[in-house]
């Protein structure tokens, strides 16, 4: 009789490795449209913080002219993006780092500064990439615990000993949506020994009032050992081509290009980049109308009996009882959510704003599932 046992599949990689758990992303659309028989035009995703406005026309014009040379490797400067954040941001060419997204960045800040010998602290409820990067590299972290939804940034400091190779902080955070002050970060900032590189993660930024965000110029003068790191997949729109940067002192910025992969960021990326931060009125208009949608979704929620954390980014955590049934649920009615299970959340979703149609809908079927709403223990 022939051997039908499955063959054995041998897995050599480094054991730290083999033992990280895989990132789980949003849903994509085409993939639950196969699992549960839906058109695919009749689902609406709200599961991964994406730009529900799509991007700007001006990136979108500038896409379609840089496709037409994508035979010829991309600039590996990204001299003229470059240029351009450092403008807009009032730094120099030398202290501003274009990468496949802030993922790319997280990776090289963990092969630069983290080892066996050296650990990264992160707050509770952070990006899980923080983690899953230190692991990658043979390190480990420290958690320190969140103060309710906030971070405790006294018990972060307090964390930091001898072996800390970097510490990680968001705000607003994902995937709760809190926000440090720009004075407490600040404070913050000072308190953390100098030996520990700090990698302050500003991808939402830009849906902060302006009176909130942290002023890049003081931070940088506050401390050497300081990374900021931004996007262009959130208020720009631009998550499917990675594009993302880094601003730090010149030291740092060159130890971090030196650990970069050749030509990480597209020549469609950095077009697409460098033509939306030229449009303002279009990142302006989507952050007026997340921020609308944001206190609609929220009284909803009240209305309703749904708790929630208030949050200054383009999405929202909810309290709904079981986290990965509802998000179920909603699948099968052609809305994506985003369970956060993960992030020791199981009976939290966290839900992006959407256009105000697909917010509508997203409300509708919520509330036909929890007709009572839900509240937190």
């Amino acid at each position: 009789m022939p051997d039908t046992a499955a063959p054995v599949l041998l897995n050599t990689a480094l054991g730290h490795v083999a033992a990280i758990p895989p990132y789980p992303p949003g849903r994509p659309i085409a993939a639950v449209a196969r699992e549960f028989g839906l058109d695919p035009a009749n689902i609406i995703k709200l599961a991964s913080n994406e730009n529900p406005m799509g991007c700007s026309p001006k990136a979108m014009e500038a896409i379609r002219a840089s496709a037409t040379e994508t035979h010829y490797y991309p600039d590996f400067d990204c001299f003229e993006l470059r240029h351009a954040l450092a403008e807009e941001n009032g730094v120099s060419f030398a202290e501003v780092l274009p990468g496949a997204g802030s993922s790319d960045l997280i990776l090289q800040v963990a092969r630069g500064w983290l080892d066996k010998g050296r650990h990264a602290i992160v707050p509770q409820y952070s990006f899980a990439a923080y983690e899953s990067c230190a692991k990658a590299q043979g390190s480990s972290t420290v958690t320190v615990p969140a103060k309710g939804w906030d971070y405790d940034l006294d018990a972060l400091v307090s964390a930091v000993t001898d072996e800390t190779g970097a510490l990680f902080i968001a705000t607003p955070n994902n995937p709760i949506g809190n926000v440090v002050a720009p004075d407490a970060l600040e404070a913050f900032l000072k308190a953390v020994p100098e030996h520990v590189l700090v990698v302050l993660d500003e991808a939402y930024r830009e849906f902060l009032p302006v009176e909130q965000r942290p002023d890049l110029k003081r931070l940088m003068a506050t401390r050497q050992n300081l990374l900021v790191m931004r996007t262009f997949s959130k208020i720009h729109g631009l998550a499917g081509l990675r594009v993302g940067y880094g601003i730090a002192n010149p030291s740092i910025i060159t130890t971090l290009k030196t650990l970069q992969m050749p030509f990480s960021v597209s020549a469609v990326g950095q077009a697409a980049a460098l033509a939306s931060i030229n449009d303002p009125a279009f990142t302006q208009a989507y952050h007026d109308l997340n921020a609308s949608e944001r206190q609609r979704i929220c009284a909803a929620f009240e209305d309703k009996g749904f708790d929630y954390v208030p949050s200054q980014a383009n999405f929202i955590l909810f309290h709904v009882g079981d986290g990965p049934a509802t998000a179920q649920a909603l699948m099968k009615r052609g809305v994506i959510t985003r369970p956060v299970a993960n992030y020791g959340l199981k009976t939290w979703l966290r839900v992006s704003i959407g256009l105000p149609e697909q917010n509508d809908v997203f409300l509708k079927h919520l509330f036909d599932l929890l007709p009572q709403g839900s509240r937190a223990a």
